[in-house]
């Protein structure tokens, strides 16, 4: 039973069990849930931080389990940390505008996001290819993708201040 609901959590519901790119379905899988609770359901952004805390903490032990007695230290299956990477500049955006969300911007900035947050992890620069090579566990499985959320939000960044230059 928790080896199946560990199966579960690190595949999202199954979602990584997707022959061709679980990857990138497992982060257009993010930006949905997560527009769903930001601007459908409109969940405090506390409640909506708690839940991606507990799923980061929780994560490190279950890709652990799910991992020990398999060859492939990060198999494609386990999309858990696309979730965690992909939620870091999507949280960071909504927390940064308060309560004054628009729909229509949240789903450009999220598009956004999506590309981006692939860009990284499909080419890892450093530090994303450090966690992705020197760590053959849950922690470099984990890392590789919170440092590709983290350049997202970092190109971002750069963005707007070089088009408050420009414009």
């Amino acid at each position: 039973m928790i080896k199946t609901l560990n199966t579960l959590f690190v595949t999202m519901f199954g979602l990584g069990n997707i022959p061709k790119i679980p990857g990138t379905f497992g982060s257009l899988a993010t930006v949905i849930i997560l527009y769903v609770f930001f601007h459908i359901l409109n969940l405090s952004s506390n409640i909506i931080l708690i839940c991606l805390m507990i799923i980061f903490i929780y994560s490190f032990s279950a890709v652990a389990n799910f991992i020990k007695d398999n060859n492939n230290k990060d198999p494609k299956e386990v999309i858990i940390d696309e979730f965690i990477g992909q939620s870091i500049p999507i949280y960071l955006y909504e927390i940064s505008h308060g309560t004054e969300k628009s729909s229509d911007e949240a789903v450009i900035f999220y598009g956004i996001c999506f590309v981006l947050f692939r860009f990284f992890d499909i080419i890892k620069p450093f530090p994303v290819n450090f966690f992705d090579k020197k760590f053959k566990n849950s922690f470099g499985v984990i890392m590789d993708d919170v440092c590709a959320g983290f350049y997202v939000v970092l190109s971002l960044i750069c963005f707007m201040v070089l088009s408050s230059y420009l414009i």
